[in-house]
């Protein structure tokens, strides 16, 4: 069974950095990639970020390019989501989650390829 754990949420003002944090177990054996998604109020979850849990391969929502680095520690189980220059825009609800997912670039990340969910992290950026 797979277990996520996010933190690392807050209240930041634009311009700022947060790095997300998520907890891991079970992922390895139960998944191919690990990813980051949020969901704003209002608005449907999207992609942030993903990464295969081995070997390389990342993708990113064109949003966050150059902005959001995703990283996996599979000695500590820990997943991470490094965000500089925060938007207003990037406010919402983020959610680590693991799956089997093809990370294809230049096509959105499917939240139906992920069937394990943390509980969630809420990040707020004040303009």
């Amino acid at each position: 069974q797979v277990q996520l754990v996010e933190s690392g949420g807050g209240s930041v003002q634009a311009g700022g950095s947060l790095r997300l944090s998520c907890e891991a177990s079970g992922y390895t054996t139960n998944s191919n990639s690990v990813a980051w998604f949020r969901q704003a109020p209002g608005k449907e979850r999207e992609g942030v970020a993903a990464i295969y849990t081995h070997g390389s391969g990342t993708w990113y929502a064109d949003s966050v390019k150059g902005r959001f680095t995703i990283s996996l520690d599979n000695a500590k189980n820990t997943l991470y989501l490094q965000m500089n220059s925060l938007k207003p825009e990037d406010t919402a609800m983020y959610y680590c989650a693991a799956g089997w997912s093809k990370l294809r670039v230049g096509f959105d990340l499917p939240a139906e390829d992920f069937g394990y969910w943390g509980q969630g992290t809420q990040v707020t950026v004040s303009s």
